[in-house]
């Protein structure tokens, strides 16, 4: 699935500058204009990155970048702070604030990109690899194949992405509706019960060859692909 980034950025040329250089490198982005809209993107969004400029309006980068550590879903997202302010003291109070990297204006686009790379590799290692590995399944992303074993399995291309989202995250339940957002997407006029049919699909295929079936379905909750 592709990496989300929020970009909270009040400098309108700033933000479609970063908007346009991060989707040229294949993410996908959510805009914010200020502290409150940036909040309110990482409540109905999973967000991989975030990059948040130091002063906003309504709730400043530094002040989002410390709620987001005290909440426990969104304290392992990484934060790239951007801010006019050099100072040491600054950059030490960003930082132990709980932000990642810490990047001051005006900055070289190129080298923002390189640290965006460097930090998802860290942080999100699992959406970067070329090939995801959960016990017997291998996924390939570049070649859209996947196998059990020596099996490789017969998926369509929204199957594929359904397996690629739960390999990404396993043992994490997810709801039917969370994964409509996130396989199908937001603007994707689909019922709910769509998703009962393609994790069927899915569980056919892992299942073909007499394998124990690896997707759980918690009820009442959604789905989660067992280690």
């Amino acid at each position: 699935m592709p990496i989300r980034i929020l970009v909270a950025e009040d400098e309108e040329p700033l933000a479609i500058m970063l908007d346009y250089n991060l989707k040229a490198e294949g993410y996908e982005t959510v805009i914010a204009r200020d502290g409150e809209e940036a909040e309110l993107a990482l409540a109905e969004n999973d967000i991989d990155l975030a990059i948040l400029d130091w002063m906003m309006p309504h709730v400043s980068g530094i002040e989002l970048c410390r709620r987001m550590r005290a909440d426990s879903r969104l304290r392992s997202v990484p934060v790239i702070m951007l801010t006019a302010r050099g100072e040491e003291a600054d950059r030490v109070r960003g930082l132990t604030t709980g932000a990642d990297d810490y990047v001051v204006k005006p900055f070289s686009v190129p080298e923002l990109m390189a640290r965006v790379r460097a930090i998802l590799r860290r942080a999100k290692p699992e959406k970067t690899a070329d090939r995801l590995e959960i016990g017997d399944i291998v996924l390939d992303r570049a070649a859209r194949r996947a196998w059990r074993g020596r099996r490789e399995l017969r998926l369509g291309p929204t199957e594929m992405r359904l397996l690629e989202f739960l390999m990404e995250n396993p043992e994490r339940v997810f709801s039917r509706s969370r994964l409509l957002d996130s396989v199908w997407g937001r603007d994707a006029y689909v019922d709910e019960r769509t998703v009962d049919v393609c994790v069927g699909r899915v569980r056919k295929a892992l299942t073909a060859g007499g394998e124990d079936n690896p997707i759980r379905t918690v009820r009442g909750e959604g789905y989660a692909l067992e280690r």
